[in-house]
């Protein structure tokens, strides 16, 4: 009787072991450190939760989009987005081109959206608009 409560004990540790494994693979919170590592593009978001921040990885720098919800005509939908980046001295070598990539991302997935960028960004938008 020990020896097969043995062998459920080490069958049940393996399963567990290849699922923590594979929950860790495919998390996507490891993947958005992974690209801020290399310098690489990720999208993070929860698109169904407005409650929770989205984080953009873009050439070394780390942004985070905080979601408004509100109405448009036909529907609730996320109307207004404020992007900021979390270190401003990554910024560094961003151009307008960068911003406006950023947000044509962002507006892939949220259409309705307004993007609103948090300074210093916003008054790089605004000078190089006029």
């Amino acid at each position: 009787m020990l020896p097969l409560l043995i062998r459920l004990a080490v069958i049940a540790l393996i399963i567990y072991v290849f699922y923590k494994a594979i929950r860790y693979i495919t998390d996507p919170k490891r993947k958005l450190d992974e690209a801020y590592e290399k310098g690489q593009y990720y999208f993070y978001d929860d698109v169904k939760n407005v409650r929770k921040n989205f984080f953009i990885s873009y050439k070394s720098a780390l942004f985070e989009g905080e979601k408004y919800l509100g109405t448009t005509e036909d529907a609730f939908e996320v109307v207004t987005i404020f992007v900021g980046a979390r270190d401003t001295a990554t910024l560094q070598g961003f151009t307008k081109g960068d911003f406006e990539y950023l947000q044509q991302e962002i507006l892939l997935n949220y259409p309705s959206a307004k993007i609103n960028w948090k300074q210093p960004i916003e008054q790089l938008m605004r000078n190089t608009s006029s």
